[in-house]
């Protein structure tokens, strides 16, 4: 059983997930960077970008990072 990611940035086809991982030394998270395309009928996902796609990727990836920074101190002040 896969558990979901703890959250989702969007922004047109660029899409981060990002997750929570327990670990001994306490709360880390990873990000998953993908791009969705259409082949066909079928939405699809991918790891490359093109050229137009980096900016968009940087943005999403800035928020991914604020996201984490916010959560991060919010499970400091928690403890």
């Amino acid at each position: 059983m896969t558990r979901p990611p703890v959250h989702t940035i969007r922004m047109g086809f660029v899409k981060a997930n990002i997750w929570r991982n327990e670990t001994r030394h306490g709360v880390r998270h990873q990000v998953t960077l993908i791009r969705l395309f259409k082949n066909g009928d079928l939405w699809q996902e991918s790891t490359r970008f093109g050229r137009d796609d980096l900016p968009l990727a940087s943005k999403v990836l800035e928020l991914a990072h604020e996201w984490i920074f916010f959560h991060s101190q919010e499970s400091e002040e928690d403890e």
